[in-house]
């Protein structure tokens, strides 16, 4: 499951042993909700090689502005701590996991 990840742990968060899928998101958004059955689902099948976090840019706009999120949802994946892909906006489960491949 998605751990809803705050500004405090984020740096944390992003620098695990394993490479790292951060969903940028929001409530009101239609594309987020469509989006956030995929990025659980992902998170299941790739649990304890992958850590996933969601980020609510209304609660974080501060990491919105860091990472330069203009749109969402907004996906970006971390290995190392270093962003090594990012997407945007809504995608079907086989696009998420190729990104993931990449990075496993």
């Amino acid at each position: 499951m998605a751990k809803e990840i705050m500004t405090e742990e984020f740096n944390a968060f992003i620098n695990q042993d394993k490479p790292v899928l951060i969903d940028f998101w929001a409530t009101w958004c239609g594309p987020c909700r469509m989006l956030a059955p995929v990025v659980e689902e992902v998170s299941a099948q790739y649990e304890g090689q992958v850590a996933v976090g969601k980020v609510d840019v209304d609660k974080c706009p501060e990491l919105a502005k860091q990472f330069r999120v203009m749109s969402i949802p907004t996906l970006i994946l971390f290995k190392d701590g270093k962003i090594v892909d990012q997407k945007l906006g809504f995608m079907p489960k086989s696009a998420l996991e190729e990104m993931i491949r990449k990075a496993l």
